[in-house]
C-alpha cells in the first residue's frame, strides 16, 4: 500500500519527505487527485497483487475499494488472468469490476497500422519495412500475439539494427535479434493447462484448450 501511494504521488510530482507515514500519503494523494481533476485511475500489472501474502493482498484490495468510494471515478485494473483471480477474492470488488478480455493481435490492417506506428517512432536512419501482412504474421508468431512482447522484440531488433549498421528493422535484424536472450518471450512456458487448473473465473471468460491464453484482463471498477 505504501509503495502504491509513493508511486502515485511521484507520478503527480508531489514532494515526499523521508519516511512518510501512510495516513499523510493517503490524504495528500486524495487531495491532489481531486485538485487535478483525475477522471480515471489505471492500475497496471494488477496480477502482482497475488505475489504478496494474504495480509498484503487484503490491504491492497481494501485500498482499491477505498479509492473507488472516495474519488467516485472509474478504477481500471490491467493484468493477466491472475488479476481477475485476485479481484475475485473480494466479494465486493468482484461485484463492481466488469472484466473484459483483450484478445491477442492478428495479422490484419489494424496490426499493420500498429507496426507502422512502431516503425515511425524508432530512431533509425533507414525506413523499416515492417508494416506488411507477411511481416505482421512473422512478428506475431515470434511475439505470441501480445503487444508487450511485440514491442520487446522490435526494441531488440532496433538495437541490433544500430549496432550492426543496418539502421532498419528487417528480416536480417529480426533474425539476429531473435537469437538473443533479450528478444525471447518473457512468459514462454505458460500453457493453457496452467490456467485451466485454476478453473473458470467468469461466465463470460470461459477458457478451454482451444483458447489462446496469452491475453490481458482489463477490469473496470464502476
Amino acid at each position: 500500500v505504501i509503495r502504491f501511494y509513493v508511486a502515485l504521488l511521484a507520478a503527480m510530482g508531489a514532494p515526499l519527505r523521508p519516511r512518510p507515514r501512510l495516513p499523510e500519503m493517503e490524504q495528500l494523494a486524495l487531495a491532489l487527485l481531486r485538485k487535478v481533476g483525475v477522471r480515471m485511475l489505471v492500475i497496471d500489472e494488477l496480477h502482482n497483487v497475488l505475489a504478496g501474502n494474504s495480509v498484503n493482498r487484503r490491504e491492497f484490495l481494501n485500498l482499491l475499494r477505498f479509492l473507488g468510494n472516495e474519488l467516485r471515478i472509474p478504477l481500471v485494473g490491467v493484468g493477466t488472468r491472475d488479476a481477475y483471480l485476485a479481484i475475485r477474492s473480494d466479494d465486493q470488488l468482484e461485484n463492481r469490476f466488469e472484466p473484459m478480455m483483450l484478445p491477442v493481435w492478428e495479422a490484419n490492417d489494424d496490426c499493420c497500422s500498429l507496426l507502422a506506428s512502431f516503425a515511425a517512432s524508432l530512431p533509425l536512419r533507414r525506413p523499416s519495412p515492417i508494416a506488411t501482412l507477411d511481416m505482421a504474421r512473422y512478428l506475431l508468431t515470434r511475439s505470441e500475439g501480445t503487444i508487450g512482447e511485440l514491442a520487446h522484440l522490435l526494441m531488440a531488433a532496433a538495437i541490433v539494427a544500430v549496432e550492426s549498421g543496418e539502421e532498419a528493422i528487417n528480416h536480417r535484424t529480426l533474425s539476429m535479434a531473435c537469437r538473443q536472450p533479450l528478444a525471447q518471450p518473457r512468459h514462454r512456458g505458460r500453457t493453457a493447462s496452467d490456467l485451466e487448473a485454476t478453473g473458470p473465473s467468469h461466465p463470460d471468460m470461459d477458457l478451454d484448450a482451444r483458447t489462446d491464453v496469452r491475453f490481458r484482463v482489463l477490469g473496470v471498477l464502476r
